[in-house]
């Protein structure tokens, strides 16, 4: 029997070994999605070069390499596909025990990272966060095998940190990580009181700002919006880009078991259709829609008019389009571009305010309509553009949004692609 110095020492060293789990384990998910940023950086250059210097790349390459990319991920790394969101949130809900496929696991961080680069390679439009999220889930569960804990480490704590420090480090967002692990992968926060509270706050702060103005100890005027007639353009941003992102939701969620209801298509012969049509885009586009879409929201903000007003939408159809293929991509960051592209062409039609400040809107409103996650939108967009002026605006736009894309789209994205990956695990099961 053990003494109670030793039983100290001993909850000690275990206490120890748990931190020390975590800290190398997020270590890890960093190295790792600096890996994955840099090889898509890569992939992303080498693509644009063969699609610049031979024409016929996108038209032969891009349908056959997708194809290929899918039957690989299909034989060889199921359970790696698309975003690798609903994957996660579908395996904090599932004991390990419960799926013969493991929804995380060291084949999936092999299939993320290579076949995420292979899409980018091939001209798919592929964003780099739902893989970062996935990856990072997969490696500090297999953290967790490693040095035997329990199940309750194991099955949630651990794949929840994961997935919130791949989401931060991809994003160079640690605030949105937090947020992004408590609205979407927990949904701690219960929807209706989290949309009250949004509303106290948006209201009580427009009311301080009306009265005393912006207090703020380091002032910033590069990006803000006067308080007038400017802020009109807030619930019209909202109201349509929330509309636009709930549309895009309902086609990935509708569209995805249609699909699957017509027998005569196959899942290879969806992904080369899939192809042509992204090979099509990328043609019209000048390969614009190729990609994880960050050159492109760089220029929206660096320079709106060096894109055009039909960008956003095609970037839409590419999105879809890589989507049903199947290959491991994320749709974060391409969304971020289309929020972009909208925000750009919402602010040519209707001059209310600066075009800098407007596309930050579109943003926040078409990333909190296409997942219905207010809080995380914000609060990434804010973190990554340092626009902190912009804090009331971009949340009453994110609120407006989400309200606006659960009209069109009553099922959350993710919930609804979660959904699907419980019912066929438990039906594998029976």
């Amino acid at each position: 029997m053990l003494t109670p110095e030793k039983q100290t020492l001993w909850s000690s060293i275990a206490a120890w070994k748990t931190h020390l789990v975590f800290w190398l384990g997020a270590i890890f998910v960093g190295l790792a999605t600096v890996a994955l940023t840099l090889g898509s950086e890569q992939a992303s250059a080498l693509f644009k070069q063969f699609h610049r210097d031979y024409l016929l790349y996108s038209f032969i390459l891009t349908p056959l390499s997708l194809t290929l990319l899918a039957w690989v991920t299909i034989r060889f790394f199921p359970g790696a596909e698309r975003s690798g969101v609903p994957q996660v949130k579908a395996a904090l809900h599932l004991s390990l025990k419960q799926t013969d496929k493991p929804l995380i696991g060291l084949r999936v961080i092999f299939g993320k990272l290579l076949l995420s680069m292979g899409g980018i390679l091939s001209g798919a439009s592929v964003g780099l966060g739902g893989p970062a999220i996935h990856i990072g889930a997969s490696l500090m569960a297999y953290f967790g095998r490693f040095a035997n804990f329990a199940p309750h480490y194991l099955e949630k704590g651990l794949i929840l940190a994961g997935s919130s420090a791949g989401f931060a480090a991809i994003f160079s967002a640690p605030l949105a990580g937090i947020v992004f692990a408590i609205e979407e992968m927990g949904r701690s926060l219960e929807e209706k009181t989290s949309g009250l509270i949004l509303t106290a706050v948006i209201f009580a702060g427009a009311t301080a700002l009306i009265i005393q103005g912006q207090y703020v100890y380091f002032s910033n005027d590069s990006v803000s919006l006067p308080w007038g007639t400017a802020w009109l353009i807030i619930p019209i941003c909202g109201v349509f880009t929330g509309f636009i992102g709930g549309l895009f939701s309902l086609i990935l969620l509708k569209g995805g078991r249609l699909l699957e209801s017509i027998s005569l298509l196959s899942p290879l012969k969806i992904a080369f259709i899939g192809g042509v049509i992204i090979a099509l885009l990328n043609y019209f586009t000048d390969g614009s829609t190729a990609g994880t879409g960050y050159e492109e929201t760089k220029a929206y903000l660096m320079n709106p008019d060096s894109m055009s007003m039909e960008y956003p939408f095609m970037r839409i159809l590419a999105n879809l389009a890589t989507f049903f293929v199947g290959i491991p991509a994320g749709i974060f960051v391409p969304s971020l571009s289309v929020g972009a592209g909208l925000g750009a062409n919402l602010a040519e039609i209707l001059p209310l305010a600066p075009v800098s400040v407007v596309i930050l809107l579109g943003m926040t409103g078409y990333f909190a309509g296409m997942l219905q996650s207010p809080l995380t939108s914000f609060v990434i967009i804010m973190e990554m553009t340092n626009s902190h002026d912009l804090l009331l605006p971009m949340m009453a736009t994110a609120f407006i949004a989400n309200g606006t894309s659960k009209l069109i789209c009553p099922t959350a994205l993710y919930q609804g692609l979660t959904q699907h990956y419980l019912t066929n695990t438990l039906n594998e099961k029976k």
